[in-house]
């Protein structure tokens, strides 16, 4: 037979007050209740915790050895109950994200500004990393939201599209290409071209539009240079070298480094950007309530 938290409320109330009267008015349960849980303790535990004196309850021996501990026991229960009241009331917690550094620099500073002034009180862990490691990092459970691109595998992954993103030109302020409303890919291939490293998806995407935008007759690209990050390639685009493709999301970084963007055509290449999960398992609560902020800020 178990002992229950209820068993220890009344033990200890009884311990303290030595009166079944006293207790059940503090526990707000009737006498008889009160006395079914001590006569039910005491044949769990094997023995008489209680012995009267007249009108008063007295501890035995074994019973005065027990009160501490089951004091303690209550303590720990209701600090423990505490503990996780406050992570459901967001009062208490940790929010561990990954995100690629495109949406990690342009997108997720407002998104988290939004949630912290929510809720001030849950820790936030970021990893900025590539496309491929933030799969990783949601898949060994690192992190609880991953900000991406869609994959092309998700394996054990779901994805939630927030926002569609499409691939615009980024030029030198002064560029004769800016005078257009749109940028062809093949506008882009006349000129000393930076792209990103190769193995990222955005450098395959990029190669799969100028090989998708080429014809007989057609200019191959004139790759300049290569970057790791997309705000390098903004700074080599603002130093004269070239110009580049970047994802939209990156828009307001290029033109903070003074830059132009124009919308590329020819063809359109267009990706859904959202949030990484896992499969399998819920989510903690902190993770619920910035993932409704990040889909409602999509929206």
């Amino acid at each position: 037979m178990s002992t229950t938290i209820k068993q220890l409320r009344a033990f200890v109330a009884v311990a303290r007050t030595r009166s079944l009267a006293e207790a059940s008015a503090q526990l707000h349960v009737s006498q008889p209740a009160i006395s079914i849980a001590l006569r039910t303790l005491e044949e769990s535990l094997g023995g008489a915790l209680f012995s009267r004196d007249g009108r008063q309850l007295v501890l035995t021996p074994e019973g005065t050895a027990f009160v501490e501990r089951a004091q303690q026991l209550l303590h720990n229960w209701d600090n423990t109950l505490d503990a996780v009241q406050q992570r459901f009331r967001l009062q208490q917690g940790q929010l561990s994200i990954a995100a690629i550094p495109a949406f990690a620099l342009n997108r997720l500073p407002d998104l988290l500004q939004l949630f912290h002034q929510q809720h001030p009180d849950i820790n936030i862990v970021l990893e900025d990393i590539v496309m491929e490691r933030v799969e990783r990092a949601v898949q060994e459970g690192r992190a609880e939201l991953g900000f991406s691109f869609r994959p092309e595998d998700l394996g054990n992954l779901s994805f939630t599209p927030i926002a569609d993103d499409r691939f615009v030109a980024v030029l030198p302020d002064t560029h004769p290409l800016t005078d257009n409303k749109v940028v062809h890919w093949q506008d882009l291939a006349r000129e000393r071209f930076i792209a990103m490293n190769r193995g990222s998806a955005v450098r395959r995407w990029t190669d799969a539009a100028f090989q998708q935008s080429s014809a007989p007759g057609t200019t191959a690209p004139r790759l300049l240079c290569e970057a790791n990050q997309l705000s390098t390639i903004g700074r080599l685009v603002q130093s004269g070298l070239g110009v580049s493709a970047v994802p939209s999301m990156c828009e307001a970084q290029m033109h903070a480094y003074g830059l132009q963007c124009r919308p590329l055509a020819d063809p359109v290449v267009m990706h859904p950007v959202g949030v990484l999960t896992r499969k399998t398992g819920a989510l903690s609560t902190p993770a619920q309530a910035f993932l409704r902020i990040a889909l409602d800020a999509g929206g």
